[in-house]
């Protein structure tokens, strides 16, 4: 009886060992990045990146679209009145009822006695009359028509004040703390508000979350009842890499424009709130996008769901877990810098026990630079569901976990 019982700790005791052998005891080494440009200069001698062009503006910021990093910044987070920028909120909203069934292109809007009568830019709908959708949008973002724009929202919410409410809930759901809505159009009122940040953060909400509406913002121009009606974001017309978004304007908010621009693959957007002039608004916009460009770039480091580490997994009914990230992966760094950049996966539940679930996160993948400083921390998910093994393994297992 006692030789058997030691031979079978004997045995657990090897299997352990091997079981340990399998998982991983250290963290996995520096990858090398996925997506490396061109040879890198040397990171000692590349030219450090100048302070940002002067800008004539109250607030503004530069935002890769991709990495979420802010490139350059002046009065971010400073409570601003959006002007006309509001409605990238109601054309959010808008979005978001198109893609789940609730509003349609072709629908027709009945044009009430309050759109009619609309302050400030206008498309010209009469009141009365049923306008489609698709026009109404059209000229919303194009025109900036306020009526266009009023009669949008009594048709999502039937009220514009019950819209105002959603858009407020979509602005909590975007995590733009420093937002607070009133109306679908942006006339002022001292409970409407914003910040350049979390207008440059809706921007990158609507490109990603909404990218077959986008085009919408590059229409230069479309006609309504025989009127010709023109974009007013000069850049369209200046830079071909621009391609969006929307111009702001009252006498209390100052000229506003929020741009963006895509090219080699890499997206900027830019935030310029309270210029003094239309040519301000563009010229301030255009050199923060050619700062960002000239200076910066962003590379895509791992894709979604790839694969970043395979570990062992206890008491499971595989014996690999598979762990990667689920969305796709980017880094912004000085121009000339990506081959320097490293990354490392770091495990935060050690050692691993079945059963884990698809999603559930498991660590960070951790980017940094030549320098060691911290560029981008990313969750590690399972990439897919290791269920428990049966009652032979998990008894197993438990021998081996003592001797972890």
């Amino acid at each position: 009886m006692i030789r058997s019982v030691t031979a079978a700790l004997a045995l657990a005791l090897v299997m352990a060992t091997r079981a340990h052998a399998t998982a991983p005891t250290s963290l996995p080494a520096p990858a090398p990045p996925i997506a490396a440009p061109a040879p890198a200069a040397d990171p000692h001698t590349a030219a450090p990146v100048p302070a940002p062009p002067t800008v004539t503006a109250h607030a503004w910021i530069l935002m890769d679209h991709f990495s979420g990093r802010v490139l350059a910044q002046e009065r971010p987070d400073e409570r601003v009145e959006p002007a006309s920028l509001t409605k990238l909120m109601t054309a959010y909203v808008a979005f978001a009822a198109l893609a789940d069934g609730r509003l349609k292109l072709t629908d027709m809007a009945t044009i009430s006695e309050h759109a009619w009568h609309a302050e400030g830019s206008r498309t010209f709908v009469q009141v009365g009359t049923r306008v489609p959708v698709d026009i109404l949008l059209k000229g919303m973002i194009v025109q900036s028509g306020n009526d266009a724009t009023i009669a949008l929202a009594e048709q999502i919410g039937g009220t514009e004040a019950a819209f105002a409410q959603m858009m407020n809930g979509y602005a909590r759901r975007l995590g733009l703390t420093g937002t607070h809505y009133v109306n679908s159009d942006g006339l002022p009122s001292p409970e409407h508000y914003t910040t350049a940040r979390d207008v440059a953060r809706l921007a990158n909400a609507l490109i990603r979350d909404y990218p077959q509406y986008y085009p919408l913002f590059s229409l230069r121009e479309f006609r309504w009842n025989n009127i010709r009606q023109t974009n007013r974001n000069g850049l369209l017309g200046k830079d071909p890499s621009v391609d969006g978004l929307k111009t702001g304007h009252t006498d209390t908010a100052g000229y506003c424009l929020t741009a963006s621009a895509s090219r080699n693959g890499m997206r900027l957007v830019s935030v310029v709130m309270g210029a003094p002039s239309i040519k301000a608004r563009e010229e301030a916009s255009a050199a923060l996008l050619g700062y960002g460009y000239t200076f910066y770039e962003t590379i895509r480091l791992k894709s979604a769901n790839e694969t970043v580490l395979k570990p062992h997994v206890y008491k499971a009914a595989t014996d690999l877990a598979t762990i990667g990230v689920a969305h796709d992966v980017y880094a912004t760094v000085a121009r000339g810098q990506a081959a320097t950049l490293q990354t490392r996966a770091v495990l935060s539940h050690e050692p691993l026990v079945a059963p884990l679930t698809a999603g559930q996160q498991l660590g960070e993948l951790i980017v940094a630079d030549a320098g060691g400083e911290l560029v981008e921390r990313v969750p590690l998910v399972a990439l897919a569901a290791v269920p428990k093994g049966g009652l032979w393994a998990r008894a197993w297992d438990s021998v081996a976990l003592m001797f972890h």
